[in-house]
């Protein structure tokens, strides 16, 4: 037993905790200078503003809630060291080095104010809060560091948990969101703004996926810049009617920062900015920073395919169709997802992630490669090619592999095909393009055929 414990403690993976308390050495200090720094820097100013609503004075103040809210100090210095390797680290120490990065540049731009009179309080709790009030003035409000930094520890933490213990994390975060109110600390306005920013340290630092900054290259095709227009237009659009009506309409600039980072997407990061892995799932992050937009997306794609919804047989076991729900999907061996946008329920290990921008053109390098996916998984099985409505990244992907496995000898017999199987596809100009720019690729290698059914 001896041997074996000794074997694997030599296979397993040493936990870098030096880099772990070299990190903590940096960020401890510059957590502290910083915020220090900016809560000063407000408290030397004159008329310092506070945005908070009517109906947060009936906020409970809960003295105990003081010792979730210091817990947090706690949690930040363990996650650095529950990391299982270097790349784990320094991606957690790099959402950390962001999240002050980010809150601070909000503190000095947008100073704010916490306008309500905390009770007095006695006892160890009292004694809590003085410590605190030793250097936490009550400004430095939105976005709330405090929640910034439990969104960034949570998904740490939830990482490495599981069963009851997961539970008790769950609970026990929830704790820390609260006490950000009941102790008289923050405004409500604090909190979303805090969730907004700290789901952006952790899209901006992903683990499963390359970050979205990574392949970021302003984009060459005219219709990329019209969408990222017109995406930029409905957020400005969200934001001037979340400033001008105040209120529950501040909610607005949800919508409002989803439909810029789209925008974004279209203009520079490309398909990686969703964030969609290979397992046919959005990232946590993409998820929640691109909620409003994302159920725009699920809603068109349902009301443009209601009359659509199944797929449609190509040929040799190949289907053409929009994006499936959950159950939908159990004839299918495989699936080809092209879609960047919106998840794949229900993904399995044969299916193939490829993704693509909507309402644009792929390009050659796309198409090659969603076609050898197809022809790799046609071999297998019944294989369902599709993205939001099967109309449009998807066929153009079927024409692909149509074409490079020599089943249609032109662009045009292709998309015949296609339009055969499913009329209502949409193959523009800039699609039948791409695809005989693929064709015509002297260096390009076929795309192996596959057996063929009779």
């Amino acid at each position: 037993m001896t041997a074996a414990l000794a074997s694997a403690a030599a296979v397993a993976p040493r936990r870098p905790w030096g880099r772990a308390a070299l990190w903590l050495l940096v960020l401890g200090p510059l957590f502290f200078a910083s915020y220090g720094y900016a809560n000063a820097l407000a408290a030397a100013r004159a008329g310092v503003a506070s945005i908070a609503f009517g109906w947060e004075s009936a906020i409970p103040f809960w003295a105990w809630t003081i010792v979730p809210y210091w817990s947090i100090d706690l949690f930040y210095g363990i996650s650095l060291f529950v990391c299982r390797d270097r790349r784990e680290l320094d991606t957690q120490a790099l959402r950390l080095l962001t999240a002050q990065v980010v809150a601070v540049s909000c503190f000095l731009l947008w100073p704010l104010r916490y306008s309500f009179v905390r009770p007095h309080t006695d006892g160890v709790f009292g004694w809590l809060f003085d410590v605190l009030l030793g250097f936490d003035k009550p400004f430095n409000q939105a976005p709330s560091l405090h929640i910034v930094l439990l969104i960034v520890l949570w998904v740490r933490f939830a990482h490495h948990l599981r069963g009851a213990w997961r539970w008790l994390l769950h609970g026990w975060f929830a704790l820390i969101g609260v006490s950000v109110l009941t102790t008289f600390q923050h405004h409500f306005i604090d909190i979303p703004t805090g969730l907004l920013a700290g789901w952006l340290c952790v899209w901006l630092w992903p683990e499963r996926i390359r970050a979205p900054w990574r392949e970021a290259a302003l984009a060459r095709d005219p219709k990329r810049w019209m969408l990222a227009a017109a995406y930029l237009a409905g957020a400005a659009l969200c934001a001037w009617a979340a400033g001008a009506l105040g209120g529950w309409a501040l909610w607005l600039w949800w919508p409002a920062a989803s439909l810029a980072l789209v925008a974004l997407n279209y203009a520079v990061l490309g398909p990686l900015g969703f964030q969609k892995r290979e397992d046919g799932r959005l990232s946590v992050a993409a998820r929640w920073l691109f909620a409003p937009y994302l159920l725009g997306a699920w809603i068109n794609s349902r009301l443009w395919t209601r009359r659509a919804s199944q797929p449609a047989a190509v040929l040799d076991g190949v289907w053409l169709g929009r994006v499936p729900g959950r159950g939908e999907r159990a004839r299918f061996a495989a699936v080809v997802d092209v879609c960047a946008e919106l998840s794949l329920p229900d993904a399995g290990a044969e299916d193939a992630v490829r993704p693509m921008l909507d309402l644009v053109a792929p390009t050659p390098v796309q198409l090659r490669d969603a076609a050898a996916a197809i022809a790799q998984r046609q071999e297998r099985g019944e294989v369902l090619v599709c993205c939001a409505l099967g109309y449009s990244r998807s066929a153009a992907a079927v024409a692909a592999w149509l074409l490079l496995s020599g089943r249609a000898p032109t662009v045009d017999e292709a998309v015949a095909i296609l339009r055969r199987a499913r009329p209502v596809i949409v193959l523009r100009e800039p699609h039948l393009r791409a695809l005989r720019e693929l064709t015509a690729a002297p260096a390009s290698a076929p795309v192996a055929p596959g057996a063929r059914n009779a």
